[in-house]
């Protein structure tokens, strides 16, 4: 089973800029979109033999999530199931036999960390909503997580301590989520491996590699052995974040 994962910054905007070219390529059995920044009606997308899921932010113009997969869910759940968290469609769950699938764009705690206690209200729900997935069958978690992780993560970590996506409260929270049962299944599969997923626009950073891993497929850890490969599509255009791949040995 092939998935995928992209940060968007903007659908409508990415399919200027070659977003059907790489999603027939990909031909994955799940895409899944963080940053649509669009409603269902604003947009008409075919895609033939994809079902297509949304969430839209309240706020027009906004956050948004998707998932278009060629397997019918049995279930589909939009949300964290918190009120306070859930007006920025920010979750999407797709349920099947075997496993979840969750699609995730985690709020950015902002510049001087303005928006940190709403970001660890979301980190601690997220992480026990897949607590409480995993308890029935693994979860297969993947989007914009908006942090770095460790060091090898960003390529300027010195003068980046503290910064949005990098302070030790978000850190702290993605440790604590792997000690949940979870992996970080890029991470897992190539420990020393030096790949970002996003870029900022300004001072030519795609163009010097000077970027961050903030795109993950977090899986529940007993599935690590189904793992086939991970991959970061560092040559894909058509936002500030390229696409992160997964492809793994399961049935639907």
């Amino acid at each position: 089973m092939r998935f995928v994962s992209w940060n968007v910054n903007g659908l409508r905007a990415c399919l200027q800029k070659g977003f059907l070219d790489f999603f027939n390529q990909a031909d994955a059995d799940f895409f899944c979109l963080q940053e649509t920044k669009l409603q269902p009606d604003q947009i008409s997308l075919e895609l033939p033999g994809y079902e297509q899921f949304w969430n839209s932010a309240e706020k027009k113009g906004y956050s948004g999530t998707a998932i278009f997969t060629k397997h019918a869910p049995l279930n589909v759940r939009y949300g964290i199931g918190v009120e306070e968290l859930d007006h920025e469609g920010r979750l999407i769950t797709l349920e099947y036999p075997a496993f979840y699938l969750v699609t995730c764009y985690t709020p950015n705690a902002q510049d001087g960390l303005k928006r940190l206690d709403f970001r660890i209200q979301w980190e601690d729900a997220f992480r026990n909503y897949l607590q409480d997935l995993d308890r029935t069958k693994p979860v297969i978690a993947c989007g914009d997580l908006n942090v770095a992780h460790e060091e090898i993560d960003l390529k300027n970590p010195a003068t980046n301590h503290g910064n949005p996506g990098f302070s030790d409260e978000e850190r702290g929270k993605f440790t604590e989520l792997l000690a949940a049962g979870f992996l970080d299944s890029f991470r897992d599969q190539h420990p020393d491996q030096v790949a970002y997923s996003w870029w900022s626009y300004r001072m030519r950073a795609r163009e010097r590699d000077v970027g961050w891993r903030i795109d993950y497929f977090v899986a529940s850890s007993r599935l690590r052995d189904q793992i086939l490969s991970t991959t970061i599509h560092s040559d894909i255009f058509g936002s500030d974040h390229c696409p992160v791949g997964l492809e793994m040995d399961l049935s639907v």
